[in-house]
């Protein structure tokens, strides 16, 4: 006896039916697990990410604390420094006029007991200006002191009147070789001296010094290449020398 077809039994069997459905929520419990260890796994990275992004900000913090650190301590001390000089102020106005007039009265005996070249406008330049304030007239005191070192380095050339106690005073060229020689020289080239420094005095000079004087006013005037001048000092330059007279070229002399 023949059974008519049907429907698989499987199809109709219960724990077969169940036991594809847990397949099937299986496969989808997995799917949302691999999902939520996928979307972990991006978190992680992206915390990462600003773990460092942060890190890095710390050190900028810090490498900039440290500088500012270094700079507020040095502010710091310029404060405290200021403070001590604020503090020392009063005491130093105070002190200034006494500095001035100490200043100006050597600066003046030096100049009195040097060659009396340009005399009068030296000085000029040490007398006092009560219209300066005291630190005014400190830097301008220093500033003549400056230019007195000047002249033992110069080689310069003038002309000027010369006076002498046997006759009226009369215009001559003067011829300064640093502090170590002051000459002069007539225009017409026939009277010539140099200047004793002990003596205070002027020496007349014989046709060999006066050519040698008008020389050296060629080269102080760029009129003339430097060479050696060979003149009498007016002043001792060692105990050991047995003249005064020595040889000098251009601005070394």
């Amino acid at each position: 006896m023949l059974l008519p077809a049907g429907p698989s039994l499987a199809a109709d069997d219960p724990a077969t039916s169940r036991l594809a459905q847990s397949g099937v929520d299986a496969q989808r419990t997995q799917a949302a697990l691999q999902e939520q260890i996928d979307q972990a796994s991006d978190q992680t990275r992206e915390a990462l990410a600003e773990l460092r992004d942060l890190e890095s900000e710390t050190r900028t913090l810090r490498q900039q604390n440290r500088t500012r650190a270094h700079r507020l301590a040095d502010e710091a001390e310029r404060q405290r420094a200021l403070a001590r000089a604020l503090d020392t102020l009063a005491d130093t106005r105070e002190a200034l006029p006494r500095i001035e007039q100490n200043m100006a009265r050597q600066l003046s005996r030096f100049i009195e007991r040097d060659m009396p070249f340009l005399a009068q406008e030296r000085l000029a330049r040490v007398e006092n200006d009560e219209a300066l304030a005291p630190a005014a007239r400190i830097r301008r005191l220093l500033k003549a002191w400056r230019t007195e070192l000047d002249y033992g380095r110069e080689v310069d050339s003038w002309r000027g009147r010369l006076s002498q106690a046997d006759d009226d005073a009369r215009e001559v060229d003067f011829l300064r070789l640093g502090r170590v020689g002051w000459y002069y020289l007539t225009p017409d080239g026939r009277e010539g001296g140099v200047w004793q420094a002990e003596r205070r005095e002027w020496q007349p000079l014989d046709e060999a010094g006066r050519r040698e004087v008008r020389h050296g006013l060629l080269m102080a005037d760029d009129q003339r290449a430097p060479e050696l001048l060979t003149v009498p000092l007016s002043v001792k330059v060692s105990a050991t020398s047995s003249n005064s007279e020595a040889t000098a070229e251009g601005d070394d002399a």
